[in-house]
């Protein structure tokens, strides 16, 4: 009589045959017969793929099994992947302890801020709904445990961000300034469209918004671009006037002794000169000529046009300018792009101009009136900044213009030609160094667009009171400085060019146009990386890394860790991985 010893099991049978191994797997069942144990194959189940086997297997031997779907439920989805790279990038350079050197509620929140500024920049109410538990639109209230603040919390922390400013700033000095480094100033200015901020005044619009009075700031970095201090004016402070402070702040704040000022043409100008830079020993500077000086220059003499012939620069003396160094430049596809403007600037005012011509000639209604001519005339010649170039005979009946060929062609001679006026030494700074320093002041206006525009969104200002309207653009300059050390490691899966100091060896010359590297070009030509990967703008990098979500993940199951709770993070794809390596971060970031 057969007695079952064990319940059915798969059972795994190895043969050897010709010096190979045949696996086999046989269901089977064992029993006792006459004191005897013996195997029933009851199927063979070597057909199946080896973890169907495995299943089988365990289910045999009283495991339970449940549909995934009904096993685990998934609480909450944050986009999470763009929080871990910002957030970590600012642990990675120490900004957090910058800000604060002790961990408080407060620190957290500004932190939140500036890394909501780099991935939605909004207002502080939709900031603060981003941040919460129910409304938040990433992990980042939930990673820096803020998930309940409101907007009073942020006004707070403006309001205490903007006491340490000074501190803040002191510390990036410290790190990043020492004796004798070029320091690049530059000013810039946003548009506010409220009535009720003290800053808020009508001046020389920056943003081609003449109805709307503005704010204006100035910005101070290293040569590389990198944010140190950045401070707000009134809109109706003109450039040279900033001058002064960011002066006092070097000396006396981030106590240098020696530097060099680099500021163009209309910030470090002749009276700032005299009155603000050469009385202060150890402070040299960088800055360029105006026009009507270059001009007066090439009257005298001392630039020799036909020196361009062969060369585009040489340094020249002149007794206007005593224990200093001039620079002539001459880009001639700078000239190129400047006659080309002027000419269409000069059509299409002649367009207009001939409009009025035909408008005092008509026979029905015909323009009368030398005012109301000369009103028409002056919209149209100021419109496009040409009127200098331009004759005009107007009467009460007629209107007349021609080209002034003189003033066109004496300006013509200046295309492409600038001067670099220096107080810097030429064993300190040669020639081409001295230009590639006035030229780094790009760095300071890709800073400017980036803030204003593209990507840290100054404006709209949604703040009255003067402080917070400077801890806004304070948030932006840290914002900034994240943002500048996440582009340099991105740099191989961004199109910034990777390999600038072999871009800077292709160049013809220092007053040559900028060249990208070969690596570069690649990634504009094919939109791809080296390893066939899609190239991204930083926008659309953080975009595709905030696809990576963080999942609040429950068990339901018959288990023994029933109800427990856990996150899970989507898998990287290879685009993603690689930006978090070049980060230096992780996903569990916190």
């Amino acid at each position: 009589m057969k007695r079952l010893d064990r319940p059915p099991h798969v059972a795994k049978i190895e043969n050897r045959r010709n010096g190979k191994v045949y696996t086999s797997y046989l269901l089977r069942r064992t029993y006792r017969e006459g004191g005897k144990v013996k195997h029933e194959t009851v199927g063979n189940l070597s057909h199946l793929p080896v973890p169907i086997i495995d299943l089988i297997d365990r289910t045999l031997k009283g495991e339970t099994f449940v549909p995934a779907s009904d096993a685990l439920e998934i609480l909450r989805t944050r986009p999470h992947g763009h929080v871990a790279a910002v957030l970590g990038t600012l642990r990675k350079i120490g900004l957090d302890r910058i800000i604060a050197s002790r961990p408080s509620k407060r620190r957290d929140i500004a932190l939140g801020m500036i890394v909501a500024r780099v991935i939605d920049p909004q207002s502080k109410l939709a900031t603060a709904r981003g941040l919460s538990d129910e409304t938040g639109f990433s992990s980042l209230g939930e990673v820096l445990d803020i998930a309940g603040v409101d907007t009073d919390d942020l006004y707070d922390t403006m309001d205490w961000l903007l006491t340490r400013q000074c501190r803040i700033e002191n510390k990036l000095a410290n790190r990043h300034l020492q004796n004798g480094i070029l320091v690049l100033y530059d000013v810039s200015g946003s548009y506010y469209t409220g009535t009720h901020c003290e800053l808020a005044k009508f001046g020389h619009p920056r943003d081609d918004k003449k109805r709307f009075p503005q704010i204006v700031y100035g910005l101070l970095c290293t040569s590389e671009g990198q944010p140190i201090s950045i401070e707000v004016f009134e809109g109706n402070t003109s450039d040279s006037r900033t001058l002064s402070a960011q002066i006092r702040k070097i000396r006396r704040r981030f106590r240098l002794d020696r530097v060099v000022f680099v500021g163009d043409r209309g910030m470090i100008t002749q009276a700032r000169i005299e009155q603000e830079l050469q009385p202060v020993e150890g402070l040299d500077w960088i800055t360029a000529l105006r026009a009507p000086a270059i001009k007066k220059l090439m009257e005298e003499g001392a630039i020799p046009m036909s020196f361009f012939d062969e060369h585009d620069l040489a340094e020249i003396v002149s007794p206007d300018y005593p224990d200093e160094r001039l620079v002539v430049c001459r880009n001639p596809l700078l000239a190129e792009e400047r006659a080309r403007k002027r000419r269409e600037l000069l059509q299409a005012t002649e367009r207009k101009l001939d409009e009025i011509v035909a408008a005092t000639q008509r026979i029905k209604r015909p323009l009368r009136g030398k005012d109301k001519i000369a009103l028409r005339v002056g919209r149209e010649i100021n419109r496009r900044k040409v009127g200098k170039h331009f004759k005009f005979e107007i009467t009460d009946t007629s209107f007349t213009y021609e080209r002034d060929t003189e003033k066109i062609e004496a300006e013509a001679a200046l295309d492409g030609i600038y001067v670099i006026r220096t107080s810097v030494a030429a064993k300190q700074l040669d020639v081409d160094a001295t230009v590639r320093a006035y030229k780094g002041l790009s760095v300071v206006e890709r800073a400017f667009r980036c803030m204003k525009t593209v990507d840290l969104k100054v404006r709209p200002i949604h703040h009255r009171l003067a402080n917070r309207v400077r801890s806004h653009v304070f948030l932006c300059m840290l914002a900034y400085y994240v943002e500048w050390h996440m582009r340099q490691a991105l740099a191989p899966v961004l199109f910034d060019d990777e390999d600038k100091e072999l871009a800077q060896d292709l160049r013809e010359s220092v007053v040559a146009p900028a060249k990208r590297s070969p690596k570069a070009r690649r990634k504009d030509a094919t939109k791809r990386t080296e390893d066939g990967q899609p190239v991204h703008s930083f926008h659309t990098l953080l975009e595709d890394l905030a696809t990576i979500a963080k999942n609040r993940c429950r068990f339901v199951g018959p288990s023994s860790v029933q109800n427990a709770e856990f996150d899970l993070f989507t898998t990287p794809t290879v685009v993603q991985r690689r930006a978090l390596e070049l980060l230096g971060v992780t996903l569990a970031v916190s």
